[in-house]
């Protein structure tokens, strides 16, 4: 058996668990004396072969211990050796450093002084060929010799500019702006004629003239000059047009009085709606014919001029084109028209009374608008290969005759909706007579009911209106527009609810939340003119009423999507506008496109910076961060467009359900209005010959008529109910729910007016009090009919008021009060005069 000694190794080798592991190891047929007597003899074997080795290994160690010794002092003293010969060279060094240092300051300063030498030379050499080129160029003007002339002023630009401020020359800087300025006119006549007769080589070279004394500037505006005069004739066109079709007109209306013919009609003038796309069209093949032109003719400069030709072109026309842009929109209009007025003329204030801007003027901007969206686009299709700079400069001049009235989209949309929703017809024309007040309730009801889909179509109009003319960029101005016309949708909506009270019959207030309480006189008025109301009226009355529940309902669900909707296009806004072109700085905002992106395909941000909304926002850093917070705050569900108008909506519900609730428990207010005061309660018992009850076992006429309306409710509200459920299992549950709340809310409402006047009475003798007992038990089976529970109170006035005076003492007593509402029990006793002393 072969013995392992790596576990006495081990730091946690346990003595007693390896012997039981070798005895446990043990053949089964040796005995266990045997296996331990030879367990300890390899032991001690092992133990002492392990003491012989370590004894060799231990003497062989001391032989070795001299010899490493001697190895270290020889290593010590090569190391000092080293070190002194390092020290020897390190000094060496230094003393050459110091040396080679010297030598190189003296070059240095040998070298400064030939360059001020070669320097002064120069300035030397430049100030006389200065001299000389100013004595030569009067004869290189007179020669006429243009290239020459611009190659002399070119040099002696490069002399003064290395000659530097010397006042020695200082007239001759004067005399070489003089002689530039001189070069420039003689250019000048040149290149007219070669851009008039398109010489490309003749404008080519005067190019390069101009370009030579630094006149680039004179070449950009010369050339619009000279290709706006066309584009100035195509605008004029318009008007000499309009002056021939004025004088074709009258010579028109001339002829027709003077032959007695009534049916010759005049020539129609030409409307500037239809004459603008022709204009676009010709200006875009002329612009297509320059940008040809400029390709071969100016290569290097075509993508910045021809764009400049328009800039320039639209900032010459831009005050008549703005005027006739507001005579347009004025046309659209009968009342405009024949006042040659438009919106910016309106909006100014200076119009006879009762002129406001119409939806018409505003569709008649946008139209325009669009035509020159169009002309925008193919613009932006021939100018593909300028820089996105210089397109945007460009749809901005494309843009500028419609930012006046950009500025006041606002004021003129704000108008609009004002003028749209005063129209709308909430009450109609009701013929009154004896009972038409359910007619008219019923008939106003569903004016309200249709007039909410048609504002909202309104709105909505005005969002696409918003997005159309404007691209969202008055998107802030919209929303205050349609939150104040909300606001003034839902006051008008009020004010049909106060006169709506008045056709019900509950003006002045009900004992619904937050509804003040009647005084008797005004109990007796409201008790006759419901008199006067047929049963059938009053019914009628009633459907109407809840029929205005419908348009509580319309109103937040339809205002909601609106308002949702509304969201999700300020959120689409946000998406399509890119932060990063809405900086204070046009050339930090487009940094980041390289100039393969600035030419041919435009890349996405260059795309999104040539968005209508976005050219004309980058010049008002301050309204882009406004609009762009707004626009991120739209993300946020939380976010309330029309905060305003949804404080309203809320209002609204709550008034049409006071309104609701009044009409719904006039009847149970009339029916119980005088109750407490009623003389049978305090009726004395009638002396008879025999003795027969003197009361009533059948409740009174007061309470049946109440339980019956009660009872009669749920079928009033099962019409409403099915309007709301519209055949879907959903909407089923909360119709059932709907009509169940309501019928709740006015049985609890005709409780506490019960309970308010029993607590009036103030005596009841036994024939009363057995009287009241059975109208109030009578209540309570319908109030049990209707699922309710009954209130405590009520069934301790039952409870005591059935109970005889003589038993009620021993009730007041017994263990049976715990179960009743005791201040009730003792106003009862009260009424009874049971005394308990």
């Amino acid at each position: 058996m072969m013995l392992d000694l790596g576990p006495f190794s081990d730091e946690k080798f346990d003595a007693k668990r390896w012997v039981n592991s070798a005895c446990q190891a043990r053949h089964p047929q040796d005995s266990l004396e045997k296996h331990l007597v030879d367990l300890e003899m390899k032991l001690q074997i092992s133990s002492e072969e392990i003491a012989a080795s370590l004894e060799e290994q231990s003497g062989g160690a001391i032989l070795r211990v001299p010899r490493a010794t001697r190895d270290v002092l020889r290593l010590r003293d090569d190391a000092v050796s080293l070190r002194g010969s390092v020290a020897g060279i390190l000094q060496k060094l230094k003393k050459a450093e110091g040396s080679s240092a010297e030598c190189i300051a003296a070059l240095a300063r040998v070298d400064n002084v030939k360059q001020r030498m070669e320097a002064a030379y120069k300035t030397l050499q430049d100030a006389a060929g200065l001299t000389q080129l100013s004595s030569t160029v009067e004869d290189v003007f007179a020669s006429g010799d243009l290239p020459r002339a611009a190659e002399t002023l070119a040099s002696m630009r490069n002399c003064l500019s290395a000659v530097g401020e010397v006042a020695e020359f200082a007239n001759v800087r004067k005399q070489l702006e003089v002689l530039e300025d001189r070069l420039d006119a003689m250019v000048q006549p040149r290149l007219t004629d070669a851009l008039t007769y398109h010489k490309v080589d003749v404008a080519q070279d005067l190019r390069g003239i101009l370009i030579r004394i630094g006149r680039f500037k004179s070449l950009e505006l010369h050339y619009s000059k000279v290709r706006l005069k066309p584009i100035k004739q195509l605008w004029e066109d318009f008007d000499i047009k309009q002056r021939a079709s004025k004088l074709a007109s009258e010579k028109d209306e001339s002829k027709r009085l003077s032959t007695g013919d009534e049916f010759q009609s005049a020539s129609p003038q030409i409307s500037f709606a239809s004459w603008l796309p022709s204009f676009y069209d010709e200006l875009l093949l002329y612009l297509e014919q320059e940008w040809k032109w400029c390709m071969v003719a100016f290569p290097d400069d075509y993508q910045t001029l021809v764009p400049k030709l328009l800039i320039e072109t639209l900032g010459v026309l831009g005050p008549s084109f703005v005027s006739r842009i507001n005579l347009a929109t004025g046309d659209a209009v009968p009342e405009t028209k024949a006042l040659a007025k438009g919106v910016l003329d309106v909006l100014s204030g200076d119009m006879p009374k009762g002129i406001k801007i119409q939806t018409k003027h505003l569709e008649a901007l946008i139209e325009l608008h669009n035509i020159s969206g169009t002309f925008a686009r193919n613009i932006q299709h021939l100018f593909a290969e300028s820089e996105v700079r210089v397109l945007i400069n460009t749809l901005k001049a494309v843009y500028s005759p419609f930012e006046s009235f950009k500025q006041k989209y606002g004021k003129m949309e704000r108008v609009i909706l004002s003028s749209e929703i005063a129209g709308v017809d909430l009450r109609g024309a009701v013929t009154r007579g004896i009972g038409a007040q359910g007619i008219e309730l019923s008939e106003t009801v569903r004016r309200m009911e249709e007039s909410i889909p048609q504002v909202v179509v309104l709105l909505e109009a005005a969002v696409e209106r918003c997005i159309s003319f404007t691209g969202g960029s008055e998107a802030d101005e919209l929303i205050l527009a349609l939150d104040d016309i909300m606001v003034q949708y839902i006051s008008m909506l009020q004010e049909t609810l106060k006169s709506l009270r008045v056709v019900c019959g509950v003006d002045g207030a009900g004992d619904g939340i937050g509804s003040k309480k009647e005084g008797s006189s005004e109990k007796r008025d409201s008790s006759r003119k419901m008199d006067l109301i047929s049963n059938e009226e009053e019914w009628s009355i009633v459907q109407g009423a809840l029929q205005i529940l419908t348009v509580a309902d319309c109103l937040t669900s339809r205002s909601a999507v609106f308002e949702a909707s509304l969201r999700a296009t300020l959120v689409r806004l946000n998406s399509s506008l890119s932060i990063s072109l809405f900086g204070t700085n046009l050339d930090q905002n487009l940094s980041h496109l390289t100039s393969d992106q600035t030419s041919g395909d435009l890349s996405m941000a260059g795309r999104a910076s040539l968005d209508v909304s976005a050219v004309r926002l980058i010049d008002v850093p301050e309204k882009a961060r406004k609009l762009l917070n707004l626009l991120e705050q739209s993300k946020d569900p939380r976010f309330h467009a029309l905060p305003l108008a949804s404080q309203r909506v809320s209002a609204f519900a709550d008034t049409v359900n006071e309104l609701v609730y009044d009409v719904l428990i006039s009847k149970v207010r009339q029916r119980l209005g005088d109750v407490s005061h009623m003389p049978i309660w305090s009726a004395a018992e009638e002396q008879t010959a025999f003795p027969l009850p003197t009361f009533s076992s059948y409740p009174q006429s007061y309470v049946t008529s109440v339980g019956e309306y009660l009872l009669t409710l749920p079928q009033q509200l099962e019409p409403l109910a099915e309007g709301i459920s519209n055949n879907s299992d959903a909407n089923n549950e909360d119709a059932q729910f709907f009509a169940t709340e309501w019928m709740f809310k006015v049985a609890e409402g005709a409780t506490a007016l019960y309970m308010e006047q029993l607590r009036g009475i103030q005596h009841a003798s036994d024939r009363g009090a057995q009287q009241l007992s059975v109208d109030i038990e009578y209540l309570s089976n319908v109030l049990s009919a209707l699922s309710m529970p009954i209130p405590p109170v009520l069934a301790t006035f039952q409870t005591c008021l059935a109970t005889s005076r003589e038993q009620l003492k021993d009730l007041m007593r017994s263990e049976a009060a715990n179960q009743l509402d005791l201040p009730t029990a003792n106003l009862v006793c009260k009424m009874r005069r049971v005394s308990f002393d």
